[in-house]
């Protein structure tokens, strides 16, 4: 018998090694592909400079700004990790070599994932600001555990102020609650804390989607090369030629009516009309097939997975008026390989991958193309290291709330695992409800306006009307004369 015990805890030490390990591997893969990507951004002059003091503190802020995206890449792999490694049990059930991927490890990677979200957001995140701002108390001795100890001590102020606030927002909406939490932290103010956080990052994918899955529209395009039909590339190559030679002429000329001009706005204007050029040389050595065929799949490809996910959710919501089991909820133990988380199977729970994925990009390209944030966008060795910073925080509650995301609006039918399932607005069937109704009307909206906008802008641009003498509206061209038009170049 106790032969049996040992060889039973030497199982579990053994089964607690392999998932540690497992865990640390992918996490310093993706904090190595992190640290790559902040490289590629970071603005360079504020790492080399002769104040060693500032370059250290600036190595440190990166470091900690490189933990919190890897952590963010984590939280977006989540669903995926998840919904796969069932699909592999299911397919797999009895391989040696699929042992390894055991709810237990994927338990465990979503408990990491939640605890280093939330201290990165709270604490790691806060502390890279203030350290890079710090200067040291008036008198103190100058360095670096100067700069540590007034971050500390902004850092304490800052969390009494946040605490401060909520535990008062607790005792307006549950007053019971309020009393509690303040002489049990651990058990009622954080969770709340951690429930406010994420219906924030929630709030912010409803808002960011559905405009970010408009744009991917106009974003694949200005990556693809388009058919000739909807665009000349000879002619908008010869007018960028034109320009570039005119400019190049401007720049090279000592004449006396152009010392008066901004010789710096010119100059960017030329490197910019010369890269425009560049590319459009790039497009028109493309192929008949990279031509003619790829945009118009990757546009019926974006096309499908917006009408997919709307149609998801549309049967959602059925399902939250009939079914009580729809709602989000957490579970504690979850029993991979038993049964796929899709009625068609493996292939629905690719599908499902794609779909996560895809919604997360979309917030992301939302994000960065909305007028509140686009001044956030990332421009390539010339990010500074504020704008770092708020760029990992943002990426961070996006990212974060991923999964409740997806499980909220059906997505997937994996429920949250550990502190995910754990917020308290999850079995608010109200919040759940209008939650999923915003989502299909604000994405239908924006798939209606998008669809039709950019038909009637490329007919426009097919049969020439955009060189017409007055500005071209889209209610400025009637139907009539595009017809006319069309036909006219047909004859």
């Amino acid at each position: 018998m106790e032969t049996d015990d040992v060889s039973l805890r030497e199982q579990l030490f053994h089964d607690r090694v392999r998932e540690i390990l497992i865990c640390v591997q992918l996490f310093v893969c993706l904090y190595i592909l992190s640290y790559l990507v902040l490289t590629h951004f970071k603005k360079n002059a504020e790492f080399v400079t002769d104040d060693i003091e500032d370059a250290t503190v600036n190595k440190i802020a990166l470091w900690l700004c490189t933990f919190t995206l890897s952590v963010a890449v984590c939280a977006v792999l989540l669903l995926p990790i998840s919904i796969l490694s069932n699909e592999v049990l299911l397919t797999f059930p009895h391989s040696y070599y699929v042992q390894w991927l055991n709810g237990s490890l994927i338990h465990g990677l979503w408990n990491l994932v939640f605890l280093f979200s939330n201290l990165s957001l709270v604490f790691l995140m806060p502390f890279a600001y203030f350290f890079t701002e710090s200067e040291g108390f008036t008198g103190s001795k100058k360095g670096v555990m100067a700069r540590v100890y007034e971050t500390a001590v902004m850092l304490l102020l800052l969390t009494l102020l946040v605490l401060g606030i909520v535990w008062v927002a607790s005792a307006l909406l549950h007053d019971n609650t309020a009393r509690e939490s303040l002489y049990d932290l651990w058990e009622y103010y954080l969770p709340y804390l951690y429930s406010c956080i994420s219906l924030f990052g929630v709030l912010l994918l409803l808002l960011c989607t559905p405009f970010g899955m408009s744009r991917m529209f106009s974003v694949t395009g200005s990556l693809l090369v388009k058919p000739r039909l909807l665009e000349n590339v000879e002619e908008t190559m010869n007018c960028a030629l034109f320009e570039e030679a005119s400019l190049s002429r401007k720049l090279n000329s000592n004449t006396s009516c152009w010392l008066s001009l901004n010789m710096e706005a010119m100059k960017r204007q030329f490197v910019s009309v010369q890269s425009k050029r560049m590319a459009l040389e790039t497009r028109k050595k493309a192929s008949p097939w990279q031509r003619n065929l790829g945009y118009p799949l990757a546009m019926l490809l974006l096309l499908a997975l917006t009408v997919v996910c709307v149609l998801m959710v549309c049967f959602h919501v059925l399902e939250l008026l009939i079914d009580e089991s729809a709602m989000p909820r957490g579970m504690e133990d979850p029993h991979l390989g038993l049964a796929s988380f899709s009625v068609f199977g493996s292939l629905g729970a690719a599908v499902q991958v794609v779909l996560i994925l895809y919604l997360m990009v979309s917030s992301v390209v939302g994000f960065y193309s909305s007028p509140l944030f686009c001044s956030l966008l990332p421009r390539t060795q010339d990010t500074t290291l504020t704008q770092i910073i708020v760029n990992c925080v943002s990426l961070l509650v996006l990212s974060s709330a991923l999964p409740v995301f997806s499980r909220t609006l059906g997505i997937t039918r994996f429920d949250l695992l550990g502190d995910f399932g754990r917020y308290n607005w999850l079995g608010n069937f109200h919040i759940v409800f209008l939650y999923n109704m915003l989502f299909a009307g604000l994405t239908s909206a924006c798939l209606i306006n998008t669809v039709t906008w950019a038909v009637q802008r490329e007919l426009i641009r097919a049969f020439g009307l955009h060189r017409l003498p007055f500005t071209v509206t889209r209610s400025a061209i009637p139907f009539r004369l595009l017809l006319a038009s069309g036909l006219s170049k047909i004859q």
